[in-house]
């Protein structure tokens, strides 16, 4: 039995699960709402406040899909539920981040400003104070959609081992690298 994947998951007050046609699970809560098609091996059950995803055999594919499916359904529970939220900070000099809506706006040293829209599900802020760095908030119920914008906005000005100049991760330890002059 797949670790991960017996265990059940606990739905929070306000969160509802719909198992539809072709294993379609929808799930609502406060946050929004978050669809997930699920292999047809797998069987989803609804029970007493749990949601049970159960394999047909010990088969090494659905061993690998049992864990791989409670691991997005627990994570669209939390997402509608409680939320996912980023933030990145721009390190480095003249850096700077504005937003109007969902287009961010990024100076990051080219010639040019970078655009970049956002999608609706993302909830975005910026923030710019005096003698810090600036960072941007982002929100969104959907982990899998929220990794992947941070990483579109990161691939920018990936963080730099000499200088730590980047786009990074608030709390982010970045590796660093003494000069050539050092090794003298």
């Amino acid at each position: 039995m797949s670790r991960i994947g017996k265990l059940p998951i606990t739905l929070p007050a306000g969160v509802t699960v719909t198992v539809g046609e072709d294993n379609v699970i929808t799930l609502k809560g406060p946050k929004g709402e978050l669809q997930q098609q699920v292999s047809p091996n797998m069987t989803v059950k609804v029970d007493e406040g749990h949601l049970i995803i159960e394999r047909p055999d010990d088969e090494k594919e659905n061993r690998a899909l049992h864990g791989l499916y409670r691991s997005l359904l627990h994570n669209m529970v939390t997402g509608v539920s409680e939320g996912f939220r980023k933030e990145l900070e721009l390190v480095g000099v003249g850096y700077r981040v504005t937003n109007s809506g969902q287009v961010l706006e990024l100076s990051l040293g080219y010639t040019h400003s970078i655009l970049l829209e956002l999608p609706k599900e993302i909830k975005v802020e910026t923030k710019m104070e005096r003698n810090k760095n600036p960072l941007i908030l982002l929100e969104s119920c959907d982990k899998q959609l929220l990794g992947q914008v941070c990483a579109k906005i990161r691939s920018f000005r990936k963080p730099e081992p000499y200088k730590g100049k980047g786009i990074r991760f608030v709390g982010e330890q970045v590796r660093r690298k003494s000069g050539k002059t050092a090794g003298k």
